[in-house]
């Protein structure tokens, strides 16, 4: 039995991971279920799985979960916390096996170095973690003999392809896009285009942030960061390749030529199970890949011009430091700002830009959780003033 906690439950990624365990019943559990405001959602996965330990963002959501549980589903509690707390409660309970960290955004940084110190196998859906902290986070992994396997099905075909395969074989990876709404869309038209254009993703079914990150590509760039730190590989051997079919999930190319790829049909619960059963391999609940009906690959390279927002992600890489914490923290505002409807969609490039600039030069400390918050909050405020001034002199574009 493999006893699983989940941090994220309600989003994409948390419920399909839910669906890979209903499907292997007797071989998976849920002992954790770590949730953000979807009180109602939360109240039905506890009912139905019966987890140890539940959390939620605020004191306030966790309290009306529990309030409107049955007495069965309350009695098998023993633990529940709100926060950043509850988090690192349900990563770190002595009977979980494996952690899969599916929380949007920063939150779960605390609550991964936990697990990871508890020995825990690390699931990470979770970009943020290793943008942020991808040093303190790898280096406590490799002194703890703990594995940190990939969700991403980008990462985690290219873990497929590695195979145990050290850098030193390894040319570069490729990391497939789909080039998202706006592949074709000539660079001076997106100036005009809307957050509803901008969330019509034409492969995945995503959370609204991530998808706005698709659709600028920050999300392939974010991609590049962590594919950095979690296979030891530096930016100039790490490639990004527009593949609008999404069935080449990503690819490996190796010294002697040979180029190895993982295919496979457009569901997470793919590579959600493969972290959960490695090096073990189950029966899936997904569809396979119909591959002798007329499969059509193609490939191009991703044009700078349309998606500036990778050319920063590769300069932020490049940079290190702290500049990976000021790009992932100035996007996240200028994100919500353009899904509140106060920034124009080149204006998220912009801003991102902008502050990190700004960093340039800047003693920005980076060795420990605490140091790389107050980065990441300095840059959140430093996007913040960005927004203003973008917002005030019209939709943004990035020089």
């Amino acid at each position: 039995m493999i006893r699983v906690a989940i941090l994220g439950s309600t989003g994409s990624i948390g419920v399909s991971a839910l669906d890979v365990v209903s499907a292997h019943p007797g071989r998976l559990a849920v002992v954790g279920l770590a949730a953000g405001g979807n009180v109602a959602l939360m109240q039905q996965q506890v009912e139905r799985l019966r987890p140890a330990v539940v959390a939620m963002a605020t004191g306030p959501a966790l309290a009306q979960v529990r309030d409107g549980l049955s007495a069965a589903a309350t009695a098998q509690i023993r633990e529940s916390a709100p926060g950043r707390e509850g988090l690192v409660l349900v990563a770190t309970q002595p009977d979980v096996d494996v952690v899969l960290c599916a929380c949007s955004g920063t939150e779960a940084l605390e609550a991964v170095l936990a697990a990871i110190a508890a020995g825990k196998r690390i699931a990470l859906a979770n970009k943020e973690v290793l943008v942020m902290a991808g040093s303190l986070v790898m280096r406590a992994a490799a002194a703890r003999g703990v594995d940190v396997l990939p969700v991403d099905s980008e990462h985690n075909a290219i873990h497929q392809c590695l195979a145990g395969h050290p850098p030193a074989h390894v040319r570069r990876l490729v990391l497939t896009a789909s080039g998202g709404p706006f592949r074709k869309t000539p660079a001076a038209a997106l100036a005009e285009v809307t957050a509803a254009d901008a969330l019509s993703h034409p492969t995945w079914k995503m959370g609204r942030k991530i998808s706005i990150d698709s659709a600028t590509m920050m999300n392939k760039g974010l991609e590049v960061i962590e594919a950095r730190w979690l296979f030891d590989l530096p930016p100039d051997r790490i490639d990004v390749v527009i593949h609008p079919q999404s069935v080449v999930h990503s690819m490996v190319e190796f010294v002697d030529g040979s180029l190895l790829a993982q295919l496979g049909v457009t569901d997470m619960k793919l590579p959600i199970q493969y972290a959960f059963t490695y090096p073990d391999r189950w029966d899936s609940p997904v569809p396979r890949l119909d591959w002798q009906d007329g499969l059509d690959l193609r490939f191009e390279p991703p044009e700078r011009s349309r998606f500036p927002c990778l050319t920063l992600a590769y300069a932020a890489l490049r940079a290190g430091g702290a500049a990976p914490v000021v790009l992932n923290a100035a996007n996240e505002v200028a994100v919500a700002s353009f899904l509140e409807g106060r920034l124009g969609f080149t204006g998220i490039a912009a801003v991102v830009s902008e502050v990190l600039s700004t960093a340039v030069g800047r003693a920005l400390d980076t060795s420990s959780v605490a140091a790389i918050r107050e980065v990441d909050a300095w840059a959140r405020r430093a996007a913040g003033v960005r927004v203003g001034t973008v917002e005030s002199a019209g939709r943004g574009t990035i020089a």
